[in-house]
């Protein structure tokens, strides 16, 4: 027996005043639960029973370590009924890994926080890719594939980035209708905070050296100065439509250029590859999966 069998076997001889009674309880022979309590006696250099030909009963010492083993038996019970909880009612802390512009999903995640309020989500929010396992991160959602082997993902939508303005600021600068018409316009520019790096615009190839020649008319590290100049009319800003879809749906912001963009990208959840996934981690990837796609794409379409 290893020595939480033969803990095992103590405290039901003990309790039974039997090796035989232990042994039938245990479904092991007599001699096996006689042996065990002997190898532990060797082992702690104490003799925990007296024997006689009828009967055993428990030495001073004895009486004393059933005492502990009641109670480290007692705490096992607690710690397998408390895990077995835990299946029924998702808790505990959930540490998850947001790009900045993640902040825009939050009414996903409120409703996330509503429905399993025994869950505590510690949200980091930043821009650069950070290393889930090594960090300590229970999940992270990303606007990318990931090629890390040691990950698990699950996709969550497909989303684009658009270059978007208001009407009030077409009306008085007039639509751009190539890439070239943007040199003339008033251009709103996302910069990552970490890297200090310019996005991207979504240009097809033949039209990337236009990039480098577009005004900076303003520079901000987060997307929700953009999308409000944008809205105040200050000119055009590329934007994610999950990030917009609203203001898209509401006439706020129209979008331009649609012919000569093309970037579109995966949202994605991942977490570390584990054969036995935590309660509290499985419901946050389902909901995410039944909630985030329906958020992004069905608000999407609403707006074309």
């Amino acid at each position: 027996m290893d020595s939480l069998g033969s803990l095992h076997a103590f405290v039901q001889a003990a309790e039974a005043r039997s090796f035989t009674v232990a042994g039938r309880q245990l479904g092991v022979s007599s001699s096996a639960i006689g042996k065990a309590v002997a190898r532990m006696e060797e082992r702690l250099g104490v003799r925990l029973f007296h024997r006689s030909t009828r009967s055993i009963t428990l030495t001073v010492e004895g009486a004393l370590f059933l005492e502990r083993c009641r109670r480290i038996f007692s705490e096992i019970e607690a710690a397998e009924l408390e895990l077995s909880q835990t299946k029924d009612v998702p808790r505990g802390t959930l540490r998850v890994g947001l790009p900045l512009a993640g902040i825009l999903l939050m009414p996903t995640l409120v409703a996330f926080m509503r429905a399993y309020p025994e869950i505590l989500l510690d949200l980091d929010f930043s821009d650069r890719v950070v290393d889930v396992i090594e960090e300590g991160f229970d999940a992270v959602v990303r606007f990318a594939d990931s090629g890390d082997s040691r990950l698990m993902s699950r996709a969550l939508g497909i989303y684009r980035r658009r270059l978007v303005a208001a009407p009030a600021y077409l009306a008085a600068r007039g639509v751009p209708l190539t890439p070239d018409d943007l040199k003339a316009h008033a251009c709103l520019h996302h910069k990552f905070p970490t890297s200090g790096k310019f996005e991207r615009w979504p240009l097809r190839p033949e039209h990337a050296g236009v990039e480098r020649e577009l005004p900076r008319t303003a520079v901000a590290s987060t997307l929700e100065p953009i999308i409000f100049m944008a809205e105040q009319g200050m000119g055009i800003a590329y934007l994610p439509d999950f990030a917009i879809s609203r203001q898209l749906r509401e006439g706020l912001l129209v979008t331009v250029l649609d012919d000569y963009t093309d970037r579109s990208g995966p949202l994605r959840v991942l977490w570390p590859s584990n054969r036995h996934l935590a309660p509290k981690l499985r419901v946050f990837v389902d909901f995410l999966a039944a909630n985030l796609i329906p958020a992004v794409e069905g608000e999407a379409r609403a707006a074309v």
